[in-house]
């Protein structure tokens, strides 16, 4: 399956998804001719409503001896006293546009849309659906592919590295919806990105059995290791070495994600050719639900109660197809064996 992972990045931004030699080729080059775009400033921080809320609370809050003191919560957090300032202002200006006559529209502070935080996190919403994505492959990993897989398999150990690559970047996802900062957005988006890739990787190693102890498929496996290897360390470098590049970093996620549903739906429609079995399908209705759920990110709007925006939806919508994902992979597993026992036969 397509791992999906669009996380969202500052300015309104988007950095999806999923996770063939001819579709390595394909990434390689989408990638290349896609380094361009660069991060603006928000309508909010240029509001000077704004940047006058911002200078007078700090002035009154955060200097002197008395200054106001901060939650214990808060400070574990790590907010600042200007960090409150910033937030609190988000706030204000928020509430003076929606009660002006007519109402004004609600504009985004710092690539983000006002959230309200609870307990001192950030984006509560996406907090809580992030972890749901974590216990989702968790479960997947002890529930259904230690659990129901047989050490023989040669694909398991690839889908026990995709759980936990996978549990580590809802980790990260985690980690940077609870509080945004620069080192916590670039494990987020490092996290991500090699979920997405390894995705991609795992894919021709299951449909083309690439495991298998024959000369070529080894000589294909190490080739296809060393090519995605190479790409992940090339996307990494260029993100943290050249630019921090939003639009690069969504584009490239996009390809890799593409390449590898386009993969699995074909997986899933000559499966159900073959033997006419309903979980056959199960990966094609996969990378429809991610698609329909992917929809979110593009209908973008303000969080309703200040909690759940689209982003956040995002992530629930990736919860069941999930769950539904480790299913198939048992599925399959277990019908794969079967008919290789039949042929030993």
């Amino acid at each position: 399956m397509v791992t999906l992972r669009g996380e969202r990045h500052r300015h309104n931004g988007r950095r999806a998804f999923f996770g063939g030699r001819g579709g390595v080729v394909t990434t390689l080059l989408l990638c290349a001719l896609l380094f361009f775009g660069s991060a603006t400033a928000s309508v909010g921080d240029r509001l000077p409503e704004f940047r006058e809320c911002v200078e007078v609370c700090k002035g009154e809050n955060c200097v002197g001896p008395d200054q106001t003191p901060i939650p214990l919560i808060h400070r574990l957090l790590l907010w600042t006293c200007p960090a409150e300032c910033d937030y609190t202002c988000q706030h204000i200006i928020t509430s003076r546009r929606l009660a002006s006559v007519p109402p004004e529209p609600v504009v985004q502070f710092h690539g983000k849309w006002p959230f309200r935080r609870v307990l001192g996190v950030q984006e509560p919403a996406s907090v809580v659906f992030s972890a749901g994505n974590l216990w989702a492959h968790y479960d997947g990993l002890h529930n259904k592919i230690l659990a129901k897989i047989p050490a023989s398999y040669g694909v398991r150990p690839f889908y026990v590295v995709l759980a936990y690559i996978s549990m580590a970047a809802w980790f990260f996802s985690v980690v940077f919806h609870t509080r945004d900062f620069r080192v916590t957005e670039q494990l987020d988006y490092f996290g991500a990105g090699a979920s997405v890739l390894y995705s991609l990787y795992y894919t021709p190693i299951r449909l083309w059995r690439l495991d298998l102890p024959t000369a070529n498929r080894r000589s294909l496996l190490r080739v296809w290791t060393a090519v995605c290897l190479l790409m992940y360390v090339c996307h990494v470098a260029y993100l943290k070495l050249w630019t921090w590049d939003y639009t690069y970093n969504m584009a490239a996620n996009v390809a890799c994600g593409s390449v590898q549903n386009a993969l699995w739906s074909w997986f899933s429609w000559r499966r159900y050719r073959k033997n006419r079995r309903a979980w056959a399908t199960w990966p094609g209705i996969v990378v429809a639900w991610v698609l329909m759920s992917m929809s979110l990110e593009l209908l973008d709007f303000p969080p309703v109660w200040g909690t759940f925006d689209a982003h956040s939806l995002w992530h629930l919508g990736t919860i069941a197809p999930t769950v539904l994902w480790y299913n198939f992979l048992v599925k399959d597993a277990q019908d794969d064996m079967a008919g290789s026992q039949r042929l030993k036969a």
